[in-house]
């Protein structure tokens, strides 16, 4: 058996903020060329994220039968209001 825990909320921020304080650590110490590599890392990455979720977004759903939209034939027109409120 194992004693592990599962990990909480606060660890796995904990661990995730001593992480970008190394990347941050790691990007200080090789300088500005490495800022900007990273930087142009993150903007194509997520424009590829960005054109594929466009894309799937825009393709038709396959074998998809097309949607069914209930149209009343024709609505009555009244003219007066006493056409529209009878009284009983």
């Amino acid at each position: 058996m194992s004693n592990r825990l599962n990990p909480t909320k606060p660890s796995v921020a904990l661990w995730m903020l001593i992480a970008v304080g190394d990347v941050a650590l790691i990007i200080a110490s090789a300088g500005m060329v490495a800022l900007i590599a990273l930087a142009s890392v993150v903007t194509v990455a997520a424009a590829t994220v960005g054109a594929w979720l466009i894309l799937r977004r825009s393709v038709p759903a396959r074998n998809a039968a097309p949607a069914r939209v209930a149209v009343p034939a024709r609505m009555p027109v009244h003219t007066s209001p006493r056409q529209r409120f009878p009284i009983r």
